[in-house]
């Protein structure tokens, strides 16, 4: 099974910039749809992004539109979220996912998490 592990989190100003990663282990990602999803305690967890496996198609929601970029290297087994302009709203713990399916209009249910990597967005 393919093993996820995020990297990349913590303490950042607002309106500064931060590049999550995510490295896979057991496996590739090149045949996987991969997403981002964030969630602090209490709340259910959003989907952020994601990026297909077929053609590269990408999704964001609403709240990072304009704001965050998704991208893979699939020969590094790696899949990135480029987090510009942060709020402190984005303060939650990101994970990464392999997904069932990802389209531009949305992304479907996961199939394994990383553990997590926690992003502060504070001065």
């Amino acid at each position: 099974q393919v093993q996820l592990v995020e990297s990349g989190g913590g303490l950042v100003q607002p309106g500064g910039s931060q590049r999550l990663s995510c490295i896979a282990s057991g496996g590739t990602l090149s045949q996987y749809s991969m997403g981002w999803f964030r969630q602090v305690p209490g709340k259910e967890r959003e989907g952020v992004s994601c990026i297909s496996s077929s053609d590269g198609s990408t999704y964001y929601a609403q709240s990072v539109k304009g704001r965050f970029t998704i991208s893979r290297d699939n020969a590094k087994k790696t899949v990135y979220l480029q987090m510009n302009s942060l709020k402190p709203e984005d303060t939650d713990v990101y994970y990464c996912a392999i997904l069932r399916w990802c389209a531009p209009h949305g992304l479907g249910p996961a199939l394994n998490w990383g553990p997590g990597t926690q992003v502060t967005v504070s001065s």
